[in-house]
Parts: C-alpha cells; structure tokens; sequence
C-alpha cells in the first residue's frame, strides 16, 4: 500500500512535515521517500520538477496520483484511508467546522510568519526597510496572540478542535513548532507552550520530528521579541 507513495521533502519544512504526520497517522509507513535540501536548490531538480512543476516541496505521489499542496495531500490521505490508522475528521459538526476553519485560517498564519522569518531572505538587500519588517512583526504578533485566545477559550489539554487530535492539528502543529524554533517565548504565550508540549511526544509527530532539529536542537531568536 505505502510502497506505491514517495515523498520529496525538506527538513523543517512545515508543508512537508504536515504530510509526514498524516502519513503517520494513517499509519502508512514504508512509502519511498527522498530527503532535499532548500539550500542547495534540489527543490528545483528534474526530479522534483517532474512530479511538481512549481519546483516546490513537499512533492507526493500515490501511484499515478499527484498532490503537492500538502493540505490537498493530507486531505486525499485521510479520504483513500478512512478506516486505517487514527481518524482525523470529527463527526461532530460542531467539531468538524472548527477543524476546517482552524486549518484554513492556518494558511494566514503561515504567511505572516514567513514574512518575519524569511524577511532578510526574501527582499533584496536594497530593497530591505525597517518598517516594513515592524509591520510584518506587529502583524505576527497579533496573529500569533489570536492563536493563543483560540487554546485560551478551548481549555487545558484541548487540541485545535476540541479534545482529540485532528486534521487541524495534523495543519498547524508544524507551524506552532516552527514559532517555538525561532525563539517564540513560552512565558509570554503559555497556552501555544503547552499545545507544543502536548502533541510533541505524539508518535505520528515524533517520528517524523525533523531530523536537522533532532541533530541541532539550539534554535534561534528571530522570534524573541513577538
């Protein structure tokens, strides 16, 4: 079954993450898969190319099916596996509305997060300004802030909607890590610390925790001041 999926990805790379975990959980282990390197520019190699034309990771592949948006993958996943592995669409509409909101309202979230981390990355040195990075932060500081009122109002030991872990949190969870990675303050935001901690020891997140941060688990500071 697995044997029929590869997987190109890049380490750290919430996109790519988010399709490891639900591969996880749906307890497909086995599939062929091929670590990259952003750095070293593999994410525009024929072979990703000829799987994701974008030359963009994650690239998958279950057997002459392609999907490279990884929330498309994890959904396809969670529809071809429904009775295999660990369901991660609620029944209940209550819960099944707020699991596809707080998943789509993940793809802002990542947008203003990169906009800080990658800002230097991104924007030709000359073309760099002081305010425009502070709007960036600011604008980081208020959605990151809006995420720590969402677990706020779910209560202690609640996943993103509800109490059982979702296709919400299969979204969002890499997010979250990466904020904490770059240096987010767990004092300051205790309520997106403690989702952190919950899911981390999750197996499905566990095994597929990124190996460059299990080899260098000293992040950085990028994110201190949010």
């Amino acid at each position: 079954m697995a044997e029929d999926m590869t997987l190109l990805w890049d380490s750290g790379s919430p996109p790519c993450w988010r399709v490891m975990i639900a591969l996880e959980e749906k307890n497909l282990q086995g599939y062929n898969q091929k670590l990259l390197s952003f750095e070293k520019m593999e994410h525009k190699s024929q072979e990703v190319l000829d799987m994701n034309p974008r030359g963009q990771l994650p690239a998958f592949k279950h057997g002459n099916n392609i999907l490279n948006e990884s929330f498309a993958a994890c959904m396809y996943l969670e529809s071809q596996f429904k009775s295999q592995g660990n369901k991660l669409i609620p029944d209940s509409p209550a819960e099944q509305a707020l699991m596809y909101q707080r998943m789509f309202e993940d793809l802002t979230f990542t947008q203003k997060m990169a906009d800080v981390i990658y800002y230097n990355w991104k924007v030709p040195e000359g073309e760099r300004h002081d305010s425009a990075l502070k709007r960036n932060r600011e604008a980081l500081t208020t959605e990151v802030k809006l995420w720590e009122g969402y677990l706020q109002k779910l209560g202690a030991g609640s996943c993103l909607a509800g109490k059982t872990f979702s296709m919400a949190d299969v979204a969002v969870y890499p997010n979250v890590a990466y904020l904490f990675r770059f240096g987010l303050s767990a004092e300051r935001y205790p309520k997106l610390a403690e989702y952190y901690a919950l899911l981390k020891d999750r197996p499905s997140i566990k095994a597929s925790w990124p190996p460059h941060w299990l080899e260098n688990p000293q992040g950085q500071d990028t994110l201190k001041d949010i």
